[in-house]
């Protein structure tokens, strides 16, 4: 599913907390999320640099940035099934929003699906530093 221009980031979460709300134990919800990373796009060798890996992740994780403050677009992957799940979710949240919305939006959707409690402490600092990095890329197109 495709976020569109009418579909808000918070609606998004909901759609996202909904489709969780379907699925039985965690056992299923990884599985849901191994599923959802296998559908990312792959990400081009040149963009898997130095400068847009995410430091702070236990695998490896690139985040790359485009287009400006009006409309952010961005693209992820990560060498770990579950992280690219991960990855999928927040790009669905994220991605294609104007750099406003992306520093407004909290991701209440980790909380709401259990993912918080359900993460490894190294994939949830992954998680956060993953955030980090895309709200500093909003925040530096919101400034340019």
């Amino acid at each position: 599913m495709n976020a569109t221009a009418t579909t808000s980031a918070e609606q998004v979460q909901q759609e996202i907390a909904e489709e969780f709300a379907f699925l039985g134990d965690w056992t299923e919800r990884y599985q849901y999320l191994i599923d959802l990373g296998r559908q990312l796009p792959p990400l081009p060798d040149e963009y898997k640099t130095e400068a847009y890996r995410v430091h702070g992740c236990q695998s490896m994780v690139w985040l790359v940035p485009s287009g400006d403050a009006s409309k952010m677009h961005f693209e992820a992957i990560s060498d770990s099934a579950i992280v690219s799940g991960l990855i999928a979710l927040v790009l669905r949240v994220y991605s294609d929003r104007p750099a406003a919305e992306i520093l407004a939006t909290e991701p209440a959707f980790i909380g709401t699906i259990g993912l918080a409690k359900h993460l490894s402490p190294t994939r949830s600092n992954g998680l956060a530093a993953m955030l980090a990095k895309l709200k500093g890329y909003a925040a530096a197109a919101g400034t340019s």
